[in-house]
């Protein structure tokens, strides 16, 4: 589903995260492409998501390394 800040499905989003918050339960966006649609979703109080914006997944020892890396800088 393909949303923006004039689609018809950024309302349908928009309730479906404020059903389910009053409910008390996390919603995970799936699907995120860009960071206007991240903006969007963090406007929501969508806490939690994933999708090709992101980086892909990587193990323990990836990550390690990864972050020994970014303090060097």
């Amino acid at each position: 589903m393909t949303m923006d800040s004039e689609s018809e499905n950024l309302e349908i989003t928009k309730a479906i995260i404020s059903m389910a918050t009053s409910l008390e339960i996390d919603v995970i966006a799936e699907g995120i492409e860009t960071a206007t649609q991240l903006t969007l979703l963090r406007d929501m109080k969508c806490k939690y998501g994933q999708g090709y914006f992101f980086p892909k997944p990587i193990n323990s020892s990836q990550a390690t390394n990864l972050i020994a890396a970014v303090k060097r800088w």
